[in-house]
């Protein structure tokens, strides 16, 4: 082959890869509704039915998070939709670059607003905000998605859910089933609490115990037991011989109802309790007659340096101690999954029935089905002696599902356990 000849066949297939490389492009869609609004989660209207609507501040942005293991170029497009002829000035930045564009609507036909190219230049959790340069209350158009592709794109992980949660995370502690659990004490403290938080400190096969962030204003000591049988929605469809029957509850508590999670006897004591201070909790199991158990809660008050009991419930078709215990750590509403929760859970200990104590100090971590396709920022760890769990922010890093962990005994079983007597 002349040399002249063999250039151009070279250059032709230098040409043909290179196409064939922009046309396997790597491309995600993102969906608008798995976005979050910043700085006021409320500003917009989120729905995986129409993205994001109604959003017309330009104080808010929104804001998508994803996971790069790779560098390079990334192209961004937001897809929405705009009145016919109405305009739209929106600006996208990625890390310290920032690109701006305008968009003209066309009534339900959706426009491609193209921002153009963005390098990704490190690996890991990487925001994508978009904000807007149009007035105060003018739409600024209905959100569809976002759309990336280049060299950066590939591998790009996303959670694609309408489902905007962080994963929820769980401490498992190794004591057999056999093992007669009458008592069950645990140390936990807030560190990290976004609104809609709920930290765990003493669950077992019947019920769960520990404390919860239900808004700016109000914060709750939260103990509950499920009822037996199969009902997982509505508990107006549990027989009376699977309920359980309230035989107690202390000052100020609430009870009630709850459904939807399987269903049971639900209590919960207004308390402001405070970030970086530990609330102590204590579950006790009382068998009856072989039928049934009394499981009943009990919080050390920071404030009294008392005991209290939170409520006390008799559960059927039990007879018998509490097995399968753990914490969690729990994010009840997407709409701040983003941000990071964290909790430590230490000096941890059980009591059987000959009165003995015996500390645990190893746990498993483990996450819920979020954790497993969808979020990766969640964690377990050893912090100042205590097992931690955290999960949001969207950090790097990660924590393998049953991961096992140690912390160092305190050797300190719990020795001020004046409890209160149950008023029936």
């Amino acid at each position: 082959m002349h040399s002249a000849t063999l250039k151009i066949a070279v250059r032709m297939l230098t040409a043909l890869l290179l196409t064939s490389k922009m046309a396997i492009a790597a491309e995600i869609n993102i969906p608008a509704y798995t976005a979050y609004m910043l700085p006021n989660a409320d500003s917009a209207q989120i729905s995986e039915q129409h993205g994001v609507t109604h959003w017309d501040d330009p104080s808010q942005s929104v804001n998508w998070y994803g996971r790069f293991q790779n560098l390079g170029m990334l192209n961004a497009t937001v897809v929405l939709r705009l009145p016919a002829d109405a305009k739209s000035q929106l600006q996208i930045m990625i890390d310290d670059q920032s690109r701006s564009t305008i968009v003209t609507g066309r009534g339900d036909e959706p426009v491609h607003a193209d921002f153009g190219s963005f390098q990704i230049k490190t690996a890991g959790h990487h925001r994508i905000s978009l904000s807007s340069k149009n007035k105060k209350g003018v739409a600024f158009g209905d959100l569809v998605s976002l759309r990336l592709n280049g060299d950066a794109a590939d591998a790009a992980h996303f959670n694609l859910k309408e489902r905007r949660n962080a994963a929820s995370v769980h401490l498992a502690y190794p004591v057999e089933d056999t093992t007669e659990v009458e008592a069950f004490y645990c140390e936990s403290t807030g560190v990290e609490e976004p609104v809609a938080t709920y930290y765990m400190a003493c669950g077992w096969h019947r019920g769960y115990f520990g404390m919860q962030v239900n808004s700016e204003t109000e914060r709750r000591i939260i103990f509950s037991v499920w009822d037996s049988g199969n009902e997982a929605v509505d508990r107006a469809k549990v027989n009376d011989v699977n309920r359980v029957k309230l035989m107690g509850k202390g000052d100020r508590v609430f009870s009630g109802d709850f459904g939807d999670e399987g269903t049971g006897g639900h209590s919960h004591l207004k308390y402001m309790w405070k970030t970086g201070e530990k609330q102590r909790f204590l579950v006790t199991a009382q068998p009856v007659e072989k039928t049934f158990t009394i499981y009943s809660g009990y919080w050390f008050h920071p404030e009294t340096k008392r005991w209290m009991l939170i409520s006390s419930w008799k559960a059927p078709k039990e007879g018998g101690y509490m097995r399968g215990l753990y914490s969690f750590s729990e994010n009840f509403d997407g709409q701040n999954g983003h941000l990071l929760r964290k909790a430590t859970f230490g000096n941890q200990w059980i009591r059987t029935p000959d009165q003995k104590w015996t500390e645990i100090t190893t746990a498993t971590f483990s996450h819920d089905p979020t954790g497993k396709d969808d979020r990766f920022d969640r964690y377990m760890g050893v912090e100042n002696g205590q097992f931690f769990l955290s999960h949001g922010g969207f950090l790097d890093g990660t924590t393998e599902y049953g991961t096992p962990f140690d912390r160092p005994a305190t050797q300190k079983a719990p020795d001020d356990l004046m409890l209160p007597k149950i008023k029936l």
